[in-house]
């Protein structure tokens, strides 16, 4: 143990204060990373200690951004103030084998979701024509290309900078020929590709069921939709109701053929995926 690792782990002691894994999430690689942490009221006099913890227990983080707001406009990015470390806050994060340029002060992306977009791209089969909503730095079409030979890879993203994003990630991951990186708002750019798509990705939780209706009008005469959807604890039936409206309205037959828990957005709410196929 270090000098200073031991100063900041007699002072965690000493204040009664723990840092968990939990309340931190690690964005970038071993090279460079940003740590981005909440740090609840009672503790805001410590921040740059916490900050300085962090960057000791991980010797890869540069930076460590403090969230000030939730999510917020149509581009779904944060407030953040640096308490600690580079003011360049864009990373390379790698994950499975791909890498992922972002800057989170910019955009909006999860890296506590890789596990589920790989869970969706071992689904997809091949030379489909896959769509997705909401496509932000292009980490779900990344996931899917480099594990399936699809024909392509619509990605429809409103956040000029997560575009110009996508296209960097396509062009490094050498699979730009399989993504078309679409500027604009779902509502408007989705309605040129009704009809054309077997399957359709909708990663945003918030608001996603305003959009059902032109992820099943996507789809061919049949194809599958990935829904997610904050819902209270284990309430799977409210989300399924409204894929049964939607379904209802535009005569469609459906099923549900998997409900998967995500992540846990707060204590009371979880986001959550419902695969279903439209017969």
């Amino acid at each position: 143990m270090t000098k200073l690792k031991k100063l900041l782990q007699d002072k965690m002691n000493e204040d009664k204060i723990e840092i968990a894994p939990s309340s931190f999430e690690v964005i970038g690689n071993r090279e460079k990373a940003v740590a981005i942490v909440e740090i609840p009221e009672e503790m805001e006099k410590e921040k740059v200690f916490v900050a300085a913890a962090i960057m000791e227990m991980h010797s890869n983080v540069k930076t460590v951004l403090k969230k000030l707001s939730e999510r917020k406009t149509e581009f779904r990015t944060r407030d953040f103030e640096i308490i600690a470390g580079d003011k360049n806050t864009e990373v390379m994060h790698k994950e499975y084998g791909y890498w992922l340029k972002v800057d989170s002060q910019k955009v909006y992306f999860s890296a506590r979701e890789a596990v589920e977009r790989q869970r969706i791209a071992q689904q997809v089969k091949s030379n489909e024509i896959v769509m997705i909503f909401f496509a932000g730095i292009g980490a779900y079409a990344i996931a899917i290309a480099k594990k399936q030979d699809v024909e392509k890879i619509y990605a429809i993203e409103i956040n000029p900078d997560a575009v110009g994003y996508m296209k960097e990630n396509a062009r490094i991951n050498r699979i730009a020929h399989k993504i078309v990186p679409i500027l604009g708002d779902v509502k408007k750019s989705a309605k040129e590709f009704y009809g054309k798509c077997d399957r359709v990705v909708m990663p945003l939780p918030l608001g996603a069921s305003e959009f059902l209706e032109d992820a099943v009008l996507c789809l061919k005469k049949k194809g599958i939709v990935h829904f997610y959807i904050l819902v209270d604890k284990n309430d799977f039936e409210s989300a399924n109701k409204k894929i049964e409206r939607v379904c209802k309205k535009l005569k469609k037959r459906f099923r549900i053929l998997n409900q998967q828990k995500v992540s846990e957005y707060s204590p009371r709410k979880w986001k959550v995926c419902i695969d279903f196929e439209i017969l």
